[in-house]
């Protein structure tokens, strides 16, 4: 009895809150001899929560109708109180697991299983097994595994019992039980070994994610929020309604990411998310800009509440609802940009990039692009399809680009067969190949009776700066060396080679092209500019030859462009036509000015800064380009005091107007902790050159540990600006004692 006394309070102790649940009166025996009867469970929620890492969901801290949510290949405990004791001479206990959804289901299946009570050291011969705990009077503690590899879902439980193999009754618990897949299992195939990588990759709420142009990383905050009201609920809604997984699909990692990059975006569903990608604001009408997003909480909710896809989403939002789908359902998943990310709608492993005379991009005859950056996912399990050296991470990506399998969907790629060159691996590793190595080939177009006149290739301008989130830390850890080899190693050039060969093409790196290198071409722009300055374009040119002189004659031009690699309007441009004596230099400067280039801004501030040049007495043509972006200013953020759990404090959170025009209807729109919905705060006055906007708002955060504030400042004049503070909140009965709130604040 002491030995049962201490496993009681080892499993619950202090801990234990039970609750009865109604039965029907006409099971009830009523006598110490009769058939045994379930009276009430306790899903012992704070136990099971804590050792399964699932005490935060909604489903396990609301008020009424707690939920279970456990992972698969882990016990979990259950407390049944019954009319009377349990006698293990007399008493047959079976636990009957059925997913919740499925109407007909046989005695045992893929969706429904019997697990007989077993005695501590049984051997068990099932996939799940109920093994006897100890018991306390009309109390029995029971210690269940799911099967490593069951279904993923809402499950019901029924309990049967019987008396000396004849008599028998059946309680059925009204509410499900939610199991999901298990990062902590050897023996589930989403196993991720290392406690800090599970915590970054399944636990954490807040991250983030990375935009802007390769030489100039633009962190932007993003609150997940896995664990919030309805999210897990959609998450497996989207998995069983939208994409339709059926019976042992839903166990399988492999297939439920494949299936989710295509539930994510609407294309060939009533997905979650819509995709614009158009230059006006006008045409967001009916939605949310994709930049005014903070968080994938909104989105989630509003398409689990109305059934209907979510306005509006670009690459980044659709990677952040990708990721917070993911992590509920227990899958380790980060959100991945790369830099220079290319769209290779042929699949030539090549990117054809055409101009005219004047530098102007002719996007009518080709459909390949290069986007100044794309985001996507990696989720991390083995790939028994592929072998072993293929499992780890895989590349995934709910952005609907090109179809796979007559669907808008992408992945999952190992990234062990995308940097080897692997492209008939499946899924789609010649597409996410392509993103990262594919060349660059620039053309000449003179005229529609004229062929096409090769310019250049670079090898190794695409695929830049691919990032993730730090494990632990707010800052960007590079993985470019995760896709591919170093640039110019002779393994980058033989993994190329195969991967043309596997391609079938072999011939797009055979060009004709002459050799000519008198003449250096270099841009010099200054980093760092803020919005509304004025800044200056310089173009250095030098004739390398000593006893050549050469006519140089081009346009110099800057241009607005889409993250997409889209080309806007033209801002400024300047010709030049010079004689570079031997061993010359010449300079050319550009001055473009803020009421030049405002105007004109497109989505994220960007500029494609290019040169097209002839060498007039060679017929040699030369162009060159660069990505260019003006920095938005940060929002600042500060709190009130030491943060403690479930104590309000208020929050601080300003940002300057560097324009020298004032801002107007500008509004606040943040994520924290605490917050159900994604706080909206309107200021009432518009904000004058070199001030500030500034608001106060106040948070209490659910429980300890790590937390983020997220914060997107938007006006008619100044969109995508950003800002977050990562901060510890401590325990109420240790604040007295912690000294140390660990605030990091970041400018972006």
């Amino acid at each position: 009895m002491e030995y049962i006394k201490n496993l009681w309070r080892y499993y619950f102790g202090s801990k234990r809150k039970y609750t009865i649940v109604p039965f029907q009166p006409d099971v009830i025996d009523g006598t110490r001899h009769g058939v045994l009867a379930v009276q009430g469970i306790d899903f012992c929620i704070e136990t099971n929560g804590e050792y399964h890492h699932t005490s935060k969901f909604n489903l396990m801290t609301k008020d009424v109708d707690k939920c279970l949510v456990v992972r698969r290949g882990q016990a979990f405990k259950l407390d049944i109180l019954f009319n009377r004791p349990y006698d293990a001479q007399r008493d047959a206990i079976s636990l009957i697991f059925y997913v919740s959804d499925v109407e007909k289901r046989g005695p045992s299946d893929d969706t429904s299983v019997a697990v007989p009570l077993l005695e501590k050291g049984t051997e068990s011969f099932g996939p799940w097994n109920a093994v006897y705990e100890g018991q306390m009077d009309s109390h029995l503690i029971v210690a269940v595994t799911p099967s490593p590899s069951c279904i993923v879902a809402a499950w019901r439980l029924d309990i049967d019992t019987k008396l000396n193999g004849t008599r028998s009754l059946s309680y059925t618990h009204p509410l499900p039980i939610y199991v999901l897949f298990n990062p902590w299992c050897l023996n589930d195939t989403v196993y991720m070994p290392g406690q800090s990588h599970r915590e970054e990759y399944v636990e954490e709420e807040s991250g983030l994610m990375f935009r802007g142009v390769y030489n100039r990383v633009k962190p932007a905050p993003w609150k997940y929020a896995q664990y919030e009201k309805d999210i897990l609920e959609c998450a497996l809604y989207i998995v069983r309604t939208i994409s339709k997984l059926k019976g042992r699909a839903r166990s399988d990692p492999i297939i439920t990411v494949r299936a989710l990059s295509a539930a994510i975006n609407e294309q060939d569903d009533n997905g979650v998310l819509a995709g614009n990608w158009a230059k006006d604001l006008s045409d967001y009408s009916g939605g949310t800009h994709p930049l005014d997003w903070v968080g994938s909480l909104q989105i989630i909710q509003k398409y689990y509440e109305k059934k209907k896809p979510v306005k509006y989403a670009q690459c980044w939002v659709y990677a952040g609802v990708m990721t917070t789908i993911c992590r509920a359902l227990g899958i380790p998943c980060r959100p991945v940009s790369a830099f220079n990310a290319a769209h290779d709608s042929e699949g030539s492993l090549t990117i054809d990039i055409i101009k005219d005379e004047d530098g102007n991009t002719l996007n009518e005859y080709t459909n390949d692009s290069i986007w100044n950056y794309h985001v996507w996912n990696e989720v991390w399990m083995e790939r028994p399809d592929l072998g072993p050296e293929y499992g780890g991470w895989q590349a995934i990506d709910s952005t609907p680009q090109e179809l796979s399998e007559k669907v808008y969907q992408c992945g999952p790629a190992s990234l062990r067969a995308v940097r080897d060159g692997e492209l008939q691996r499946p899924y789609d590793t010649g597409y996410v190949f392509a993103e990262v190595n594919a060349d660059q080939v620039l053309w000449k177009f003179s005229g529609e009776i004229q062929p096409l006149k090769f310019m250049d290739r670079d090898t190794t301008y695409i695929g830049q700066q691919i990032s993730t989130k730090a494990i632990g830390k707010m800052e960007r850890e590079d993985i470019t060396d995760t896709y591919k080899y170093p640039e110019r190693t002779k393994e980058e050039r033989l993994t190329m080679e195969k991967a043309l060969r596997k391609s079938g093409s072999i011939f797009a790196r055979y060009y004709l092209n002459d050799v000519f290198n008198d003449v250096y071409f270099e841009f010099e722009l200054r980093d760092d500019i803020k919005i509304g300055q004025d800044f200056t374009v310089v173009l250095h040119i030098k004739n390398r030859s000593a006893i050549n002189q050469h006519q140089v004659k081009g346009v110099l031009r800057v241009d607005t462009v889409t993250y997409r690699g889209k080309t806007g309007d033209s801002v400024k441009r300047d010709e030049f036509d010079l004689v570079l004596q031997p061993e010359a230099k010449e300079k050319i400067n550009m001055l473009v000015t803020f009421d030049e280039y405002y105007k004109r801004l497109v989505d994220q501030a960007s500029f494609n800064i290019a040169c097209l040049a002839t060498i007039v007495d060679r017929n040699f043509d030369y162009f060159a380009q660069d990505d260019f972006r003006v920095r938005n200013p940060d929002i600042k953020i500060s709190i009130d005091g030491k943060p403690v759990s479930i104590q309000e404090f208020t929050v601080n959170i300003k940002v300057e107007n560097p324009l020298p025009i004032p801002l107007r209807n500008g509004k606040f729109l943040i994520q924290g902790p605490g917050l159900e919905e994604q706080l909206k705060i309107k200021l009432s006055e518009n904000v004058p050159p070199g001030e500030f906007a500034t608001a106060q708002f106040k948070l209490t955060p659910p429980w300890a540990g790590r937390h983020q504030i997220s914060a997107k400042f938007t006006s008619k004049e100044m969109r995508d600006v950003d800002g977050f503070l990562s901060f510890n909140v401590v325990l109420p009965e240790n604040y007295g004692n912690s000294s140390n709130t660990d605030i990091v604040s970041r400018e972006i």
